[in-house]
């Protein structure tokens, strides 16, 4: 079986404890073949840990021929220039969130990948979460009916004060981590359609100048109205995922749900009456049936931790991935569906200029 040979930019977070700890246990389709980080205690450890060269600039990874690809893991805002400079000298690139900050800078390294022939692939690694699966699967079975709302809650509370708190740094709740919302939010209203898009945005407990509250409600003639959260002034994140449909709903986390359901069949037909309700005893009243509710539940059956979960979802992606480059199947993040993550982030920060 062939093995797609990668060069990594940067371990910090993303680098080293997403992309480099997966691509490492998957020996059968990938090998590491360099590492590029400026700190020198980061290159130390790769070439201990991994056994692969270290540069500490990764323009050292320009020319070489052993690199079939790049993943940029650099700090956020090196994401739209690193990634285009290696396009432009003939690599596959994956690139970490966020890929472009504009359509603009999206359309021009999509420009860059077509001049060279190679791929540009955003890491969308949450588009497998097991949970979000689990609902797509369920919403497209039909069980729950025509999905009238969908929340989906990505909040927890912190105080932060790291280099992703700034603007400069494209940082703040959305960049950071609403790509993953928005992405799985735009897999259940429809990639064919831009949304109207309304966004609410404050910067509560952040040492920088980015935002750390973000809503976002995502609407169009019939579609669900779509509500996202990102948040980190919640102090009581119990529930990811929330649908409302028109037989029934969804609700639940990454790893466990819950749905009820009635179905229509086992319904009684109802005929529009203007006239007012009474009871037995002609006394007025409201609408009243007896549904048979159905109520089930799923739970992930591998290890629920965040690091195994994040683990998985990464090697499913590359899994992915791997099948793209090396038996030319279609890629399931495609650059049209990231171009429509990208405008709607940017119309959100369009409406809300954080001071």
């Amino acid at each position: 079986m062939s093995r797609i040979r990668v060069a990594i930019i940067g371990q910090g977070r993303s680098g080293l404890n997403i992309h480099t700890n997966s691509l490492s246990g998957m020996k059968e389709q990938y090998e590491i073949v360099a590492i590029a980080d400026a700190v020198p205690e980061r290159l130390e450890r790769a070439k201990r840990d991994y056994g692969c060269d270290v540069v500490a600039d990764y323009n050292d990874l320009l020319g070489r021929t052993d690199i079939d690809l790049i993943v940029n893991a650099a700090p956020s805002q090196l994401h739209v220039p690193v990634t285009r400079l290696f396009l432009e000298n003939g690599f596959n690139v994956v690139c970490e969130k966020p890929v472009a900050r504009t359509v603009a800078e999206l359309d021009m390294l999509e420009e860059a990948a077509k001049r060279s022939g190679k791929l540009l692939v955003a890491f969308h690694q949450k588009r497998y979460t097991p949970g979000f699966v689990k609902v797509k699967e369920l919403i497209d079975s039909g069980i729950i009916g025509r999905v009238v709302h969908v929340s989906i809650v990505d909040s927890n509370f912190s105080r932060r004060w790291d280099w992703q708190t700034l603007q400069a740094n494209n940082g703040g709740n959305l960049l950071n981590n609403g790509p993953h919302s928005v992405d799985q939010a735009l897999q259940i209203f429809g990639t064919d359609l831009m949304p109207n898009v309304t966004c609410f945005m404050d910067r509560a407990n952040t040492s920088g100048d980015a935002e750390d509250y973000v809503k976002v409600i995502l609407h169009g003639k019939g579609r669900p109205v779509i509500d996202i959260e990102v948040s980190s002034c919640n102090s009581y994140p119990n529930c990811t995922y929330h649908i409302q449909g028109t037989n029934g709903g969804i609700k639940g986390t990454t790893t466990h749900l819950d749905w009820k359901y009635f179905k229509p069949e086992e319904a009684q037909e109802h005929e529009l009456d203007t006239k007012p309700i009474a009871n037995e005893q002609g006394e007025p009243a409201y609408c009243r049936e007896q549904l048979k509710w159905y109520e089930e539940s799923w739970d992930y059956e591998g290890d629920p931790s965040n690091k195994k979960l994040m683990n998985t979802m990464t090697e499913t992606f590359y899994n992915m991935l791997y099948q793209t480059i090396i038996h030319k199947a279609p890629l399931e993040v495609t650059l049209d569906q990231v171009r429509q993550r990208v405008a709607v982030i940017e119309e959100c920060h369009r409406q809300n200029q954080i001071d």
